[in-house]
């Protein structure tokens, strides 16, 4: 995309709430990302210290994670492999788009974080809607993570604790209710209070290596199933031609690594667009590889009976499945107070934006503020996960938010941009870029409506 001649409108003294007091909170810095400066405030040519190499693997370990264990049942709800695999590679074009118009408009309006490109390049109204879908968007994520947490803590204790049958109950402590509160109590909640996080460097590397591992046990089971693993039924075509669209939220799940991506291109030595769209190709055609695998060996594996989480589908006592439960359950633990995190930043900027109070003059408020909105955040999403055991039935409602950051936000900043380009004639390429940004914003605002929809009168009210 040719940059334009004009500037992008980020005026921020005319805005109503204080913008140095939302800067200076440091609204939702990328885990894996070390804090840059703005290109305005760089000396060298290079920003950050992060080569193309180390960015792909960045924006893979950002795409990647637990939402992989839905994507069975989503080539179930699509239809088949061939509808699921032609669905992912039609998305995929826009999510590679996206990526690189928020590296754009961020070399444009020179902000370092998605939200800021938002009010940067869109200005207050969408900046707000952005940062209170990031909020929201990270509070149903962690809902799901506990969810998880309490589907393979039941296979794992129903492996190590045998029941009679004729007895009709289980102990107290074998209780889903019981292990989801108690794993989060003592794990969780100690890690997501303190200010600073300093062990995402940690986690990210144990997400990697657990989401691969889940992989490749469910394409070995596969290839060697295991003689009671039958599936009932193998659909190849979807039962009704909307049928398709409910896969899209686990994909838009899966895929979105669209909120980290902007620090992480600020990151680079060289952050040019150019180069940005062959990293973020190469990495998202590894996360392809990756849901797809899981996706079709999975479904493949079970049919029509496969669970929302496809490890609920194997059996209790298998070792390398019981092996993959417990490395998931290791990257959800060290992944809820990163996501935590990223949520009560937005909040915390928006608080301050709307007060006008800057981060050095509320330190004692903070610290009181930070420790209600924690127990306040933690005790909700727990409350939410015991009562919503199906992980599908929440990523039906966050997934329709993964579309809003992945296509209706970056789209937004495109047309934005390009309109705020001062031109004599409107070149073809410029019209092609703005028709551009009208569709995502289209197909986005679609599958927000359709997801949600379908999440309210179909799961929620089921």
């Amino acid at each position: 995309m040719a940059q334009g001649t004009g500037s992008i409108n980020s005026d921020y003294k005319d805005w109503e709430w204080s913008a140095n007091a939302g800067e200076r909170a440091r609204l939702l810095q990328s885990p894996s990302v070390e804090t840059v400066p703005k290109c305005g405030e760089s000396q060298g040519n290079g920003l950050g210290a992060t080569s193309a190499l180390g960015a792909v693997f960045i924006v893979v370990n950002a795409a990647l994670g637990a939402g992989l264990l839905n994507f069975p049942a989503a080539f179930s709800m699509a239809g088949g492999v061939a509808a699921g695999i032609v669905l992912q590679m039609c998305m995929l074009i826009f999510i590679i788009g996206g990526l690189v118009i928020l590296a754009y408009c961020s070399q444009a309006s020179n902000e370092r974080t998605y939200q800021e490109v938002v009010w940067a390049v869109c200005g207050k109204v969408p900046g707000v809607l952005c940062e209170v879908a990031i909020a929201v968007y990270t509070f149903g994520t962690c809902i799901a993570f506990l969810i998880i947490i309490g589907d393979q803590e039941d296979k794992i204790i129903a492996a190590l604790v045998t029941e009679p049958e004729e007895t009709g109950s289980s102990r107290w402590y074998t209780d889903r209710k019981f292990t989801i509160s108690i794993t989060a109590f003592l794990l969780i909640l100690p890690l997501s209070i303190p200010k600073e996080i300093g062990f995402q460097k940690y986690a990210s590397s144990l997400s990697v290596i657990g989401t691969w591992y889940v992989t490749a046990v469910i394409i070995i089971k596969y290839i060697w199933p295991d003689k009671e693993l039958m599936p009932v039924e193998i659909p190849t075509s979807p039962s009704t031609w909307t049928a398709v669209f409910n896969a899209m939220p686990t994909i838009c799940f899966g895929f979105q690594c669209h909120v980290s991506s902007v620090p992480v291109f600020n990151s680079m030595k060289q952050p040019e667009v150019k180069t940005w769209g062959a990293v973020v190709t190469a990495a998202m055609v590894i996360a392809l590889f990756v849901y797809t695998g899981t996706g079709v060996c999975g479904f493949l594996t079970f049919g029509a009976s496969v669970e929302q989480d496809v490890l609920l589908s194997y059996p209790s006592n298998d070792i390398p499945v019981a092996l993959a439960r417990a490395f998931i359950i290791l990257c959800v633990l060290t992944s809820y107070p990163i996501l935590h995190f990223c949520g009560r930043a937005v909040l915390e900027g928006l608080w301050l934006r709307y007060t006008g109070v800057t981060v050095e003059e509320d330190v004692v408020r903070e610290r009181r503020r930070r420790l209600l909105q924690t127990i306040s955040w933690f005790l909700l999403t727990l409350l939410l996960a015991l009562f919503i055991p199906d992980i599908g039935k929440v990523i039906s409602v966050i997934g329709g938010l993964a579309a809003c950051f992945i296509f209706v936000f970056p789209g937004l900043c495109l047309i934005q941009a390009k309109l705020s380009e001062i031109q004599e004639t409107r070149a073809i390429s410029w019209w092609a870029q703005v028709s551009y940004g009208v569709f995502m914003v289209t197909l986005g605002a679609f599958i927000f409506g359709q997801t949600t929809a379908n999440a309210i009168f179909v799961d929620l009210t089921a």
